[in-house]
């Protein structure tokens, strides 16, 4: 499954702010209910925060990627990036910059594993991160995410 097949632009923020962590998870639950329509705004949270108490999903280097599973049939995947950052508990200790939060079906914890490495593998270049903090719009950040995405 490409990310480009389940990122959809109505799902990606190129101009966000958080306060804190917190207020990022609830802003990135916002995100999938009004480019879903369906979802329920406290489930996305909840499933969002229940998985930061176990360890945080800020993977260094200024990307953080909450994900959580829920009682979906597709998953979902929303993109916000912050330009200021947001601490986040981060391995590195740096604030988070670029939000990658996926959605998954409870019935498939290996293909959220497949998604989460592929968001990694996109993310995992310098020049990738430093293009999508300068994207505009966001089809500018969901054509950077297909572009490099077809690199692998």
């Amino acid at each position: 499954m490409r990310l480009a097949d389940v990122l959809k632009v109505e799902a990606i923020r190129t101009d966000f702010t958080s306060d804190d962590k917190d207020d990022t998870l609830r802003e990135l639950a916002r995100i999938f209910v009004e480019a879903d329509g369906v979802l329920d705004e406290e489930a996305v949270y909840r499933v969002f925060s229940d998985r930061e108490e176990l360890a945080s999903t800020g993977v260094g280097s200024g990307v953080a990627i909450p994900h959580g599973r829920l009682d979906i049939d597709d998953f979902r995947v929303a993109m916000a990036i912050c330009p200021e950052g947001v601490q986040f508990d981060s391995v590195d200790g740096e604030p988070a910059r670029i939000f990658f939060a996926i959605l998954g079906p409870q019935q498939s914890p290996a293909e959220q594993l497949k998604i989460l490495a592929r968001v990694s593998r996109v993310l995992k270049d310098k020049q990738v991160r430093a293009r999508l903090l300068e994207a505009e719009t966001s089809q500018d950040a969901l054509a950077i995410v297909a572009e490099e995405e077809g690199r692998h």
